[in-house]
């Protein structure tokens, strides 16, 4: 038996893309250990995840925190692991891996560079979809790929029957309404007449939710629709991921949820302006669509009603 390395860090979109590939990491390594390096947020979502055996939590520091580096370094130089499989692949685990295994190829370090085609530059490779990067990735590590292409983020999910209860939810649409505060050119300003328009065609029928996280309940207030809330706080990421898998359908910008939404089967929408394509971020699933506008701006709520209704 030997210990296996996987890397992913975030964000939250992320997480739920690489879930198929750390499925096939771990049926490829079926008598190994597999560890997984990766930040505070998800650290404890992590442990969830049927296929990982131990999680271990990189704080990020400065790389100038030279005792903190040490420290990590050496943690992980003591799992003496056989393979690594870098899902981040950023400047800072390339600089791990220079650290870890400076002259190690794609046998021992699986990453978007140790793996890149001989004919392709890595900034042309990186426009490819995000799920056929990790497939190409895991191809050239000789990894049989069943699950890379499309990811299960079920096992994110936790018990809401409490929620559910409190709140009356049945039947449910929800809308992630909220970017970060330095995305605005993703966020669709139209939610509120979205809403008018879906209660006029359905009255009763489905009651109308957000989930807003940590920065985002005082802006929830402006939103006419429920604030999914457990004992006044924020939901989890697990609470959220039943939330959205339960639900009726779902209206989203370009978030960390809506990714959540396309890898938990769940039947939605989500809006794009110009700032990158569905295509490359392999969000469109089966019951999971897009729409596509150069101007969010200018997309009305009556087209979003248009698609939700198909």
């Amino acid at each position: 038996m030997s210990n296996i390395l996987i890397i992913k860090h975030g964000s939250l979109g992320d997480i739920a893309q690489a879930s198929g590939a750390i499925q096939d990491i771990s049926e490829n390594h079926k008598e190994d250990q597999i560890h997984l390096l990766t930040t505070k947020p998800y650290f404890e979502l992590f442990k969830k995840n049927p296929f990982i055996h131990n999680v271990i939590l990189d704080r990020r520091l400065s790389r100038f925190n030279l005792i903190y580096l040490y420290l990590l370094m050496t943690s992980l130089k003591k799992l003496n692991v056989q393979k690594v499989y870098d899902l981040q692949n950023s400047s800072r685990t390339k600089f791990y891996k220079n650290i870890l295994f400076p002259q190690a190829n794609l046998d021992k370090w699986s990453s978007s560079q140790t793996a890149l085609p001989v004919d392709i530059l890595k900034k042309e490779f990186d426009k490819n979809p995000v799920l056929n990067r990790f497939a190409h990735q895991l191809k050239m590590s000789g990894l049989n790929t069943k699950n890379t292409m499309t990811p299960n983020f079920s096992w994110s999910c936790s018990n809401i029957d409490n929620i559910k209860k409190e709140f009356n939810l049945k039947k449910y649409i929800i809308l992630f309404p909220f970017c970060s505060a330095h995305l605005t050119h993703k966020k669709w300003p139209n939610y509120n007449e979205l809403i008018n328009l879906i209660k006029n065609k359905f009255g009763d029928k489905f009651k109308i939710v957000i989930a807003p996280g940590p920065s985002e309940i005082e802006e929830a207030k402006s939103i006419n629709a429920i604030s999914i809330l457990d004992n006044n706080k924020f939901i989890d990421i697990s609470q959220l991921s039943s939330l959205i898998k339960d639900s009726s359908f779902i209206v989203a910008n370009d978030t960390g949820p809506a990714h959540m939404s396309a890898h938990l089967n769940a039947k939605g929408l989500t809006l794009f302006g110009k700032h990158t394509t569905a295509h490359k971020v392999s969000i469109e699933r089966d019951n999971f669509k897009v729409i596509q506008v150069s101007d969010l701006n200018n997309l009305s709520a009556s087209k979003v009603l248009e698609k939700i209704l198909i």
